[in-house]
């Protein structure tokens, strides 16, 4: 049975682009739904779902937002509706993958609707605006943005190219899916926060709970990693939680370019779920290429992890107010929670002769953590550095011990 594939953008300005992506999806044995989302005119070919359908699933006429003349709204108005008729599409049965293509308006309102389905789910966007910063656009969904070098104006000999490729990029993800193993039985998951700094630990720990019959799923602590493992927490995928690296809170107090935001280690609180919390990598603020350090932080002591990130070694006071962060969330949380310490430092620079190595700075965080949670969490001080396997080993005993409190208590 031939697959589904959305075709999605304004057919009034940008309608020849999508006629020609639209021959190059059937030529390739696809269905090619069509929907558009032009309000300033007419389309320049018939779509599959009109523009004034999305308007109405977005609660507005399009008559009256053309006559309105108000971009704002608008935008808000068929941005809410693409979403819905997506969604709608989806449920039923009728998108295998999605591709949008646009300019910045555009971008962000199929993006929106891309980001209302499920991850796994073929998502690509054409875009304008492709190769700068593009986490408002994808968020915490897998959404594959796809520069399109030159405007989406026309058929020429770049764009002809650009989307002959595109194309061929969501034909391919949507057949790969066919392909896709079947899971033949579905395990707990438990998720876990990592960085370079603390692989040995995190990848000790995935062994661990692979072992114990668990599937590990590991994200890395960039800030989106951070947001998407607390958004599949919230949306209850998770069973439950190994925080080793929760340096993103360093990036939130500090102002460094990977914070996660002031919402992390809160999900896991109001779920319940059996967590293990770890000051990892607490020991540095991540910020780009050396160049790119905020001036008043120069003087401060700093580390070429490579030559597009550069780590600021924290101060006792941030390590206080760290500290103090992942206290909240400890009382916070209504199911077992246990906090582990590793005293002789909290990420690979954070060991004896290492650069980071910081005993006052790390005290700060343990002291605030010990000062402020509240009684009842336990809190263990091992005098193990984060990458030991005894320290690794301490963590999964820990949670599997959690775990079990919490299926006693059920």
């Amino acid at each position: 049975m031939a697959r589904t594939i959305v075709l999605a953008g304004a057919l009034d300005t940008k309608g020849e682009d999508f006629l020609f992506v639209k021959s190059l999806l059937k030529a390739r044995g696809f269905r090619v739904l069509v929907v558009d989302i032009g309000v300033l005119g007419e389309p320049k070919f018939p779509p599959d779902i009109p523009s004034a359908e999305v308007a109405r699933a977005g609660g507005d006429d399009l008559e009256q937002l053309r006559a309105a003349r108000d971009k704002t709204r608008a935008m808000r108005v068929m941005t809410e509706g693409l979403t819905r008729v997506v969604r709608q599409l989806y449920e039923e049965g009728r998108l295998d993958g999605i591709l949008g293509m646009g300019g910045s308006g555009g971008t962000a309102v199929i993006t929106a609707a891309m980001r209302g389905l499920p991850i796994g789910v073929p998502k690509v966007m054409v875009s304008t605006v492709a190769s700068g910063d593009v986490s408002a656009y994808v968020g915490t969904r897998d959404i594959v943005m796809f520069p399109s070098i030159v405007d989406v104006a026309g058929i020429n000999r770049i764009s002809r190219q650009i989307y002959t490729n595109a194309a061929g990029a969501i034909a391919g993800m949507v057949r790969a899916r066919e392909r896709m193993p079947a899971i033949t039985a579905d395990k707990p998951i438990i998720v876990a926060s990592m960085f370079g700094n603390t692989t040995p630990c995190v990848d000790r720990v995935r062994e661990r709970m692979e072992q114990a019959g668990y599937e590990v799923l590991v994200f890395h602590a960039t800030g989106t990693g951070g947001r998407i493992m607390e958004m599949l927490i919230e949306e209850g995928f998770v069973d439950a939680v190994a925080d080793i690296t929760t340096t993103e809170l360093a990036d939130e107090i500090a102002g460094g370019v990977l914070s996660a935001g002031p919402d992390r280690l809160f999900a896991a609180a109001r779920k319940g779920l059996p967590t293990v919390l770890v000051p990892g990598c607490v020991d540095m603020v991540n910020f780009w290429a050396r160049s790119t350090v905020p001036e008043h932080y120069r003087s401060r002591l700093l580390y070429e992890w490579n030559p597009n990130v550069t780590l600021m070694r924290t101060t006792p006071e941030e390590n206080r107010r760290i500290g103090e962060w992942i206290a909240r969330a400890a009382n916070a949380s209504t199911g077992p929670v246990a906090i582990l310490l590793p005293l002789k430092g909290v990420s690979m620079l954070d060991s004896p002769g290492e650069p980071f190595w910081d005993p006052e700075a790390d005290r700060a965080c343990y002291e605030a953590i010990k000062a402020n949670v509240r009684p009842g969490i336990p809190v263990f001080e091992l005098d193990h550095n984060i990458n030991d396997t005894e320290f690794a080993d301490y963590v999964a005993d820990t949670l599997l011990r959690l775990i079990e409190q919490a299926k006693a208590k059920a």
